[in-house]
């Protein structure tokens, strides 16, 4: 198969969709990798590194586009490439597409294969390809949230750990998966005093047990969430529904109760956030404020810190690639339930319910279009 691998172009992405360590094991298998040039840039990868490993450069994304049978990104396509992709082509990303119906009608009208790296689920019921980068922004969401309650940045002036004398800050996190699990690992690294809430009472209990005294756990519900946000200097969102559009947990009218200069980073931001007031922001204009609370919006927060996001991308994609190029489409996907589950568009249909339901188009079954 021919695989292609664009240069990321949404704004400050510095990832790539693999490393040259990648395309070498692909042309091992008898594959061909073209890499547009400087695609690696960011990440550290030059693009002799990739010709070295065995891969092709091309000069622009029409020449890498043009030739490709999957193309493997990081992010979702932009309306510059829309045009780009071709019928039968297989697009492998983060797709997001409850949070946007645009992208949903462009890949639709394309009749492309559309294979969302996060509906890919694992035979346990993970989401292998989504952990990685949820363990990254989980993580970058304390750090950034911290960042953002310095005084010169609009916040309250809030160190997360305090000082002997002066009590730490209180970080609510709104979610125990990946994302709020790696979140509150490094606020109560920190020594803030962390709450997590959700509605999975197991999920509690684990958590409960296995995080350090400074981490309380809170059933999940509209008034425990006004408590909670009501006290809190930094307020993660991490919830997540594979596919669908992420649950409004904070409203408009519930950011009168929250604290002057009190600081919300939502994660769910790339599947449409679960504040209602959130909008998507860039690392290089990253925060803005309403009625006085300060909002973090980045919706690829690990592109920041691409040396490391990339790799673990690539050491989570890898096989999932190889299994496609390896056995081709649709034959892959009637063999492997987990790349399956990863279709959320294919040939014009939209093959993944949370999608469908998201704008009330028709859902069809993947099993009965291939």
């Amino acid at each position: 198969m021919i695989i292609g691998v664009p240069k990321e172009i949404k704004a400050n992405e510095n990832r790539v969709s693999l490393i040259p360590a990648g395309a070498e094991v692909l042309k091992g298998l008898g594959h061909r990798v073209l890499v547009e040039t400087q695609a690696g840039k960011g990440s550290g990868f030059t693009d002799e590194d990739y010709t070295e490993a065995g891969a092709e450069i091309v000069d622009t994304p029409n020449d890498l586009f043009a030739q490709v049978e999957m193309v493997i990104k990081v992010k979702e396509p932009l309306a510059v490439e829309y045009d780009l992709i071709r019928e039968g082509q297989i697009i492998f990303t983060y797709f997001h597409f409850a949070a946007s119906e645009e992208l949903t009608k462009a890949i639709i009208k394309s009749n492309c294969t559309a294979i969302a790296y996060e509906t890919v689920r694992n035979t346990s019921g993970a989401l292998p390809l989504l952990i990685p980068m949820s363990e990254v922004a989980g993580r970058l969401a304390v750090q950034e949230g911290a960042r953002c309650l310095e005084k010169l940045h609009g916040g309250r002036g809030v160190l997360l750990g305090g000082v002997p004398g002066v009590e730490p800050a209180r970080v609510v996190i709104l979610g125990g998966g990946v994302v709020g699990t790696n979140a509150a690992k490094i606020a109560a690294g920190l020594g803030a005093r962390v709450s997590i809430l959700d509605i999975d009472l197991e999920r509690l209990r684990y958590l409960d047990d296995v995080m350090p005294k400074n981490v309380v756990t809170i059933m999940s519900s509209p008034a425990n969430i006004r408590k909670a946000i009501s006290e809190a200097d930094l307020v993660v969102g991490a919830v997540l529904i594979p596919g669908a559009k992420a649950p409004s947990l904070i409203t408009r009218q519930m950011l009168s109760l929250m604290l002057e200069g009190s600081v919300l980073v939502d994660v769910a931001v790339d599947q449409g956030g679960c504040v209602e007031t959130i909008r998507p922001t860039t690392h290089e204009n990253p925060i803005y404020v309403i009625d006085g609370v300060v909002h973090y919006g980045v919706a690829n927060m690990p592109g920041a810190v691409p040396m490391t996001s990339t790799r673990a991308l690539t050491n989570a994609t890898l096989p999932y690639i190889i299994q496609i190029a390896n056995s081709g489409f649709p034959k892959v996907a009637k063999d492997n339930p987990e790349i399956a589950e990863g279709v959320n568009v294919f040939n014009g249909d939209i093959t993944h319910k949370a999608v469908a339901e998201a704008f009330q188009y028709e859902y069809i079954p993947l099993s009965t279009v291939i």
